[in-house]
């Protein structure tokens, strides 16, 4: 059984940044693609960013020029670099993976950003 493991939330300020680490307990090459996901309460999940194994990025847009989604396939970790970070961006931040037809998930890191 695959275990994603994120670290690195907490709270910030508005205008703050913020890196979040999502640690693999496998090779994370072998992932068809790895995402952030974000859910804010009282919304529904959204995706954030991923990243192929190829290395193809793709970002909502309405974090596209503040957040930075990464990988180390030697470290097995998937990174998402938060800056410019705004109150809207506060939300539960969860790590997926998906390998084939099957999907895993962290069991999330809370992201607050204060006004």
């Amino acid at each position: 059984q695959v275990q994603l493991v994120e670290s690195g939330g907490g709270l910030v300020q508005s205008g703050g940044s913020l890196r979040l680490s999502c640690a693999a307990s496998s090779s994370i090459f072998s992932f068809n693609a790895m995402g952030w996901y974000r859910q804010a309460p009282g919304k529904s999940r959204e995706l954030v960013a991923s990243i192929t194994s190829g290395g193809v990025t793709n970002y909502a847009d309405s974090v596209k020029g503040r957040f930075t989604i990464s990988r180390d396939n030697g470290k097995n970790t998937v990174y998402l670099q938060m800056n410019s970070l705004k109150p809207e961006d506060t939300a539960v931040y969860s790590c997926n993976g998906r390998w084939g037809p099957f999907d895993f998930w962290g069991q999330g890191t809370q992201v607050t950003v204060s006004s």
